[in-house]
């Protein structure tokens, strides 16, 4: 057997045992063995480099340290799913179904707590994953993915394939990754999804390959699709390769939907990985236009929730912390609990009225669950458990950071601190700033600024340009070095070339969030001509009320924001928008939009983006501004109001002769 013959024998063995391993879950060869082999294999690679092949299983680990994470967009969005959470909801979706189509059946899969992600295979090896991102761009994943060995990196399918699923850790497998961060001094993972997204956002794929990630499949898109239902895909991909959950399951109806869910509720927790729900989709694909979508979900796939569960622990302590607005939340210390396979020791008490109406007090037993399987919060007191040493609930006064007086609106719960000068809402707006959302400013994240902001090296958000200035002091200080430090210093450099309505929305400025930003600079242009508005020039821009006017008009008539733009426009940032709109005037140019009902040849998003690239803007309601909706099948309420208002009524017929002139 010459080189080349023993490449190719240990590559075919090692792939069958990864294989056998990883996706049926039914190892053939030890542990060391197999290690024996890849070793075997390196070294004959290493001494022969173009004998190496893109599917080898010595490539799984072999990707370069990345600076930062590049954007893919979906060819087909990722949509996300409506939520369920009782029988009554699980009928009331069927029977919406059964108004549009006759003939049906169900497929019910676990959903999978983890990180989504879509990978796209050409010419039979894998070409590129993401994550889901906004639903229509997310980030580049593709060598981390390559390190999860239940992902074949080529499958015998030669044309385009796209395949969708769920990365996730083990509950065995994250217990361990936790041992060992504890026994390193390093911060816990807070449940295994929070361990997978952690991981899938790691910039070196060996330190991914490292935590023993898995995937399982469960949606394929295919360039030419010969299949005809959900089923019958999953079957296909099993046949290709990939890990496709054995729980799986055919309803002929949606009592059998009922059924499957009332089994898994009963070995849920049982299960080797962590599970928030049930799927259920229509089985048929010939189906799915004729059901239709809204501008977020499929009509005919929605997520069941397992109700949330409900814990007794004690409030230790109510703490209170401060946004970037000024506002002041309360927030209860608990006695550490496990819900729902996550430690929790904080939970959210909203604000004085929600404590006071439950009658909180520090010391109390209380109920604690997770709403929306995400946030803890104290559902309940339990008062036949206090022993009298309790103490009452009382709001602050003054700013927990600066002793200011928080004042409380008039019709507002919440109380705020009005201290221009407070710390806090300093640190907590430069925060927002560097945000992914706002400036998306890489490796610039909660931790590391707090950090830079208590060491004295960032007081506002100017600073953050100047960081550079400091780079011999950075390179020493404790988890920094060279090279993260010169990362982070591209990173900032870089993001000086964002569109003007990041800045204005990474500003913080009270009411104005991302999309108001970009309504802003549509409307207004450069950042010099937001200082010329009024609240009456503001107002009389579509979607800008009286409340958004007036917080913009203060922003920049204060001399101490003024003085800091002026610092940020000096240290070279861009202050012009950039549009991604067609420069020349269109049918939509400058009208609103509204959609209702179902289309059927394009989805809510795909509808919104056009009308978008064609100068328009598109709005979630109908007022006498409005100047078109477009309808589909069963238009709702939007519908009549536009009726009444004598708003121009769109079919999909009109649009389309509207959109191709």
């Amino acid at each position: 057997m010459n080189v080349k013959e023993r490449i190719n024998y240990l590559s075919e063995k090692l792939k069958k045992a990864n294989y056998e391993y990883y996706v049926l879950d039914n190892p053939t060869i030890s542990d060391y063995d197999f290690d024996m082999l890849l070793k075997e294999l390196k070294e004959l690679e290493d001494r022969n480099p173009d004998l190496i092949t893109k599917d080898s299983p010595t490539q799984r680990v072999g990707g370069e340290v990345s600076t930062r994470f590049e954007k893919i967009t979906h060819d087909k969005p990722m949509l996300s799913l409506g939520n369920l959470f009782n029988e009554e909801d699980i009928l009331d979706f069927d029977s919406k179904i059964k108004k549009v189509v006759i003939d049906y059946s169900y497929t019910a899969d676990l959903k999978i707590d983890g990180l989504s992600v879509s990978i796209k295979y050409k010419d039979g090896f894998l070409n590129s994953a993401a994550t889901r991102g906004d639903g229509t761009v997310g980030e580049d994943i593709t060598e981390n993915v390559k390190t999860i060995r239940s992902i074949p990196l080529k499958i015998n399918y030669e044309k385009d394939l796209e395949v969708r699923g769920e990365i996730f850790i083990s509950k065995s497998n994250f217990d361990e990754l936790n041992k060992k961060r504890a026994e390193n001094g390093l911060e816990l993972f807070k449940n295994p999804r929070n361990a997978a997204a952690g991981t899938m956002r790691q910039l070196d794929p060996k330190v991914v390959s490292e935590r023993k990630l898995d995937a399982f499949m469960h949606y394929l898109i295919l360039e030419e699709n010969q299949l005809n239902s959900h089923y019958e895909s999953l079957e296909f991909l099993k046949t290709l390769g990939f890990k496709v959950n054995n729980k799986t399951k055919n309803c002929k109806n949606i009592q059998e939907v009922i059924n499957y869910i009332d089994e898994v509720e009963k070995y849920r927790f049982d299960l080797p990985y962590e599970i928030d729900g049930v799927v259920m989709k229509v089985n048929e694909y010939d189906l799915y236009d004729k059901i239709g979508y809204t501008a977020k979900y499929p009509k005919w796939a929605i997520a069941y929730k397992f109700k949330a569960l409900e814990v007794e622990t004690v409030l230790n302590e109510i703490k209170f912390q401060i946004g970037r607005t000024g506002v002041v939340k309360p927030v209860a210390e608990l006695e550490p609990v496990m819900i729902s396979g996550s430690l929790v020791s904080r939970a959210t008490l909203h604000n004085e009225d929600f404590c006071r109406d439950r009658d909180i007090h520090i010391g109390d037993h209380v109920i604690v669950r997770k709403a929306g399987e995400i946030i803890p919060e104290v559902l309940r007191v339990l008062p036949n458990k206090r022993s009298g040493n309790e103490k009452p609930f009382e709001m602050l006064s003054n700013c927990p950071k600066c002793d200011s007086i928080l004042m409380r609106k008039p019709g507002e719960a919440d109380y705020y601190c009005v201290n221009p000068n407070c710390e806090a809402k300093h640190l907590e707006g430069i925060i927002h700033f560097a945000s992914r959302d706002a400036y998306n400013i890489d490796g610039l994240g909660e931790s590391i600024l707090t950090e830079l902001y208590n060491d004295g090296y960032i007081s506002d958000i100017a600073d953050i340009f100047v960081l550079k200035n400091y780079y011999d002091d950075l390179i020493k200080k404790e988890r920094f070095g060279e090279k993260s430090v010169s990362n982070l210093i591209n990173a900032i450099e870089k993001s000086k070339k964002n569109s003007l309505d990041k800045l204005i929305f990474g500003l913080g400025i009270r009411h104005v969030g991302s999309k108001v930003s970009k309504i802003l600079v549509e409307n207004i242009g450069g950042l010099d001509n937001f200082y010329n508005q009024t609240e009456d020039s503001l107002s009389k821009i579509k979607d800008i009320g009286q409340a958004i006017a007036k917080s913009v008009v203060d922003y920049f008539s204060d001399a101490k924001n003024i003085q800091e733009l002026n610092k940020l426009k000096s240290y070279g940032l861009n202050i012009t928008y950039k549009s991604t709109k067609k420069e020349k005037t269109t049918v939509f140019s400058n009208k609103t939009v509204v959609l209702t009902g179902s289309l059927q040849n394009y989805s809510r998003k795909q509808a919104q983006e056009i009308i978008e690239d064609l100068g328009g803007n598109v709005s979630s309601s109908v007022s006498k501004k409005t100047d078109y909706i477009l309808f589909g099948d069963s238009p709702g309420s939007k519908y009549q109001k536009g009726i009444e208002y004598g708003v121009k009524m769109l079919t999909e017929e009109d649009f389309k002769q509207m959109i191709s002139g």
